[in-house]
């Protein structure tokens, strides 16, 4: 028989048919594993399996409640619907966090991948973020995209890869025409490898910063932000 535990946390990111971008979630998830006391277990809300809802299962059998903690760096549709519509049918209690942004911690790797791509003082930054057609989440990355500013005394710009606007290539070129002998860096706010990574190459900047994760790298920041999401609702009274 299976030992029963309070709490399981359930690591929901969005899935990426990227082999870099699978590890380099994995490794996160792993990482985090390590920092709790109770099981982990990780799963995707589209791309890859395990889905929410197996892995919701799974939980069942190990505790007598879930965390989801969204793997997602904004909160739009995956996190209000998708993430909530699999708490509601979990065959045990769910609960879903916040998504990991808008957050200081993530700011502060956000200049860490930066300073890595070669950024210097005067130069023009571009934020750029996945998306959405979800007020809340835009909201988010322009929170984000403020906080970066304060981190580096500088504007940066934020550009969408999809369905939201600027364009990530109008949002480069709105930094080049403000600042027309600066270079161009964006900063990828994105959590790991993947085809979103892959589309900020072809932007018009003059260098792109890795994701927040890569296979190589799994920042301290970051885990602590899951960490807490998850603590924070393991405090919680049932």
């Amino acid at each position: 028989m299976t030992d029963r535990t309070a709490t399981a946390a359930v690591l929901a990111s969005h899935g990426t048919a990227s082999a870099d971008g699978q590890l380099a979630v994995r490794r996160l998830v792993e990482r985090v594993a390590a920092s709790l006391p109770f099981p982990v277990l990780g799963c995707h809300v589209d791309v890859e399996q395990p889905d929410v809802a197996s892995t919701l299962a799974s939980a069942a059998a190990l505790a007598d409640r879930a965390i989801v903690v969204p793997l997602l760096l904004s909160a739009g549709f995956h996190v209000f619907v998708d993430l909530a519509d699999s708490a509601a049918a979990s065959p045990i209690p769910t609960t879903v966090s916040p998504a990991l942004g808008p957050d200081i911690r993530l700011v502060q790797v956000l200049a860490t991948r930066l300073l890595e791509a070669g950024y210097r003082p005067g130069d023009e930054v571009v934020l750029a973020a996945a998306g959405s057609t979800d007020r809340r989440a835009v909201a988010d990355c322009h929170r984000t995209a403020s906080l970066l500013a304060g981190r580096l005394a500088a504007p940066v710009t934020v550009g969408f890869i999809s369905a939201a606007t600027p364009s990530l290539p109008e949002a480069v070129s709105i930094a080049r025409r403000r600042t027309p002998d600066a270079r161009v860096l964006i900063a990828t706010y994105l959590l790991a490898p993947g085809y979103f990574a892959t589309l900020t190459k072809g932007a018009g900047a003059d260098l792109v910063s890795s994701p927040l994760l890569t296979p190589e790298s799994t920042p301290q920041e970051l885990i602590d932000v899951v960490v807490d999401r998850v603590e924070a609702l393991a405090l919680v009274p049932r």
